[in-house]
């Protein structure tokens, strides 16, 4: 994935670049020296996972399954990209024993008014992109009730046609067999003189307000701290999975590391990551990662 930028022009300079970078990549997971120290035991509600865009081969996920318990598992091309390397490898990673965090492409801001030009409105797209990725998931054999994470690649608080769309999608997932989820931004952006948004929370108001479907939270933030950089020691989730980067809390994965790292917000763990940025697993100097925790081995419910 890309990093999540802010949507709203006084955000511009702040949040320019998309958020789930790993995703479409992968983060860093240790520096140039601490690649070479053995992966340490994560405690049974502190379960270590991996995203990034390109499928990394199937030698490769049997031997990060050593260290990793659960993957990221694009069931549409991931952002910028026409093609999905992760499509028909499900069987082989269950077979591995892998747990899923199964992603859906979003749409940016721009997208949206594109199609809004041509008259589709962005409950259309929303539905249309759903339905894409429902058949898509079933495709893949994931059973039912399993969570469909929606790709929100721009922070801050969204704008009314964001919204529109995020919300039409994820309403369109909860009618079907499967469950709706939302990767989103964590990171407050100024939401007004002395006033901050986390998307997250923009997207839990909103839900409340309109009483729609509960939506699945993928938390987007790196910063350090709360964030320990490319470590495999990120702040316990608490058998409730909640861990409080924002307000309402109650999230079901935490991204807590990028490739590459975001200087402006990861100054005090940067030597935590590699030379370029990066994080890399153990044994994969050239693979990067971005890194992410969660209270269950299987985030999306997907074996």
């Amino acid at each position: 994935m890309r990093r999540l930028s802010a949507t709203r022009v006084h955000l511009a300079t702040l949040l320019l670049l998309p958020l789930l970078s790993g995703c479409s990549r992968g983060i860093g997971l240790f520096s140039s020296h601490a690649a070479q120290k053995p992966a340490a035991t994560v405690t049974p509600i502190d379960h270590i996972g991996f995203d990034r865009n390109d499928y990394p081969g199937d030698a490769a996920m049997a031997a990060l399954h050593r260290t990793f318990a659960f993957t990221g598992y694009w069931i549409t091309p991931p952002p910028e990209e026409t093609t999905n390397t992760w499509a028909g490898k499900r069987k082989h990673l269950l077979r591995q024993g892998w747990g899923f965090l199964v992603l859906a492409n979003g749409r940016l801001d721009k997208e949206i008014l594109a199609a809004q030009k041509t008259h589709t409105t962005p409950e259309a797209l929303a539905r249309k992109d759903a339905a894409g990725a429902i058949v898509s998931a079933k495709k893949e054999d994931f059973p039912p009730h399993t969570i469909l994470f929606l790709d929100q690649e721009e922070g801050g608080r969204l704008l009314p046609e964001q919204a529109a769309y995020l919300l039409a999608w994820t309403e369109a997932v909860a009618a079907s067999d499967y469950l709706p989820g939302v990767y989103a931004s964590g990171q407050p952006a100024p939401d007004g003189p002395g006033q901050t948004i986390t998307t997250i929370d923009d997207i839990r108001q909103q839900v409340t307000a309109k009483h729609l479907h509960p939506i699945a939270i993928f938390d987007a933030q790196d910063a350090c701290p709360p964030a320990p950089g490319c470590s495999l020691h990120p702040k316990p989730l608490n058998t409730s999975g909640e861990l409080d980067l924002s307000p309402s809390g109650n999230l079901v994965v935490w991204q807590y590391a990028q490739s590459p790292r975001r200087p402006e917000i990861t100054q005090s763990c940067a030597a935590t990551y590699a030379t370029d940025g990066n994080c890399y697993p153990p044994g994969f100097p050239k693979l990067f990662l971005d890194l992410d925790s969660s209270s269950t081995d299987d985030p999306s419910h997907g074996r």
